[in-house]
């Protein structure tokens, strides 16, 4: 059967299908209201970004000279020193947000993300082999994205033996995670001078020093990544009645599956050619987004996104100009309120199985 067919159920109770129409209105206007909200604080942030750092310029027109108007010295500070770190932080809080939201809706677990299961990692140890090798940063987001396939190949060696788990595969991941970690830290230590800075970005994640040719190449591949994504959100629908609803649609269910896990591991990867693995973002803002605007959606999806890149930038704006010691890495910021949640949330998955098991 080709394509997907619409359910030939009857039609149950009015009242019924009334209520349901109206909890799906509900839900559609508190994400267009959180939509709302993000943008608003989206663009405080921007405003807040490109009008600060070592000269302050006044918010009126660091905006005029984001957009090329004004002065040129001010145009010149905007846009070849203060957007590209912004603009960075924005499409890669949005890619690994997205990322992380669907890794959880395919495994069906909120452990599930690409930090937790060692794709960053991955990332990060395929760009700094690139770094290593000498080789133009313009190559980094395909290193990047062939040190996060490495990641998921391994997580597909030791995590699928004996049957899939989703439990073993978060166990796995954090296993990948940290060995490749240690295996970026090796190489950095054992740089010379002139290369260990370049390098330690990777190692906890940083937007600083972003350029155009970076955020172009990079972030260019992950606003395709996104598009993508948002297509293949009517199979992650199907998906969710479960493998034989979703066969008895048409729907070829471990293709659908392979395809969402790649785009999400290709999201994530790119997401860290900018940044470095940071943390936090991908593993928390789904559970945000499920909380304030419901159900998993189209527009939840695009939600996500929206709130990732308003997490991170925040999170970097924190980190330049709220905390007591300057010039910390964002993935410091993120991975402080990135460990408790990770307790938090092991802590409900292990008493959810415990109860199920009785």
């Amino acid at each position: 059967m080709n394509g997907f067919v619409r359910s030939a159920a009857p039609h149950g109770d009015p009242a019924v299908d009334a209520g349901r129409r109206t909890r799906r209105g509900a839900a559609r206007g508190r994400t267009a209201l959180t939509a709302v909200v993000g943008l608003v604080v989206l663009c405080a942030l921007v405003t807040v970004s490109v009008a600060n750092g070592d000269m302050a310029l006044p918010p009126a027109d660091a905006v005029k000279g984001l957009f090329g108007l004004g002065d040129s010295a001010t145009v010149l500070v905007v846009q070849e020193f203060r957007a590209p770190r912004m603009v960075a932080a924005i499409v890669a809080g949005a890619g690994l947000a997205v990322a992380g939201a669907l890794l959880q809706r395919l495994f069906r677990n909120p452990l599930a993300s690409p930090d937790v299961m060692g794709v960053t990692g991955g990332a990060s140890f395929g760009a700094v082999a690139m770094l290593a090798a000498g080789a133009s940063q313009a190559l980094m987001p395909l290193a990047a994205l062939g040190g996060g396939l490495l990641a998921a190949v391994l997580l597909g060696v030791f995590g699928w033996r004996g049957g899939v788990s989703v439990t073993r595969l978060v166990l796995v991941g954090l296993a990948v995670q940290a060995g490749l970690s240690a295996a970026v830290s090796f190489m950095v230590v054992s740089f010379p001078t002139e290369l260990a800075g370049s390098a330690l970005q990777w190692t906890t994640g940083s937007v600083y020093g972003r350029t155009w040719p970076e955020v172009w190449s990079a972030g260019g591949a992950v606003a395709l990544g996104l598009l993508v994504a948002f297509a293949l959100h009517r199979r992650l629908a199907v998906l969710d009645l479960g493998d034989d609803s979703a066969g008895a649609l048409g729907l070829r269910t471990s293709a659908a599956r392979l395809q969402v896990l790649v785009i999400a591991i290709v999201l994530a990867s790119l997401a860290a050619a900018l940044t470095g693995p940071v943390a936090f973002v991908a593993l928390a803002v789904p559970h945000m987004v499920r909380f304030l605007a419901g159900p998993p959606t189209a527009g939840t999806l695009a939600l996500s996104g929206l709130a990732g890149a308003v997490l991170l930038l925040a999170s970097d704006l924190v980190a330049q100009y709220l905390l007591p010691v300057g010039g910390l890495p964002v993935g410091v910021v993120t991975a402080t309120l990135g460990a408790p949640w990770l307790l938090v949330l092991m802590i409900r998955q292990s008493s959810s199985v415990n109860r199920s098991a009785r």
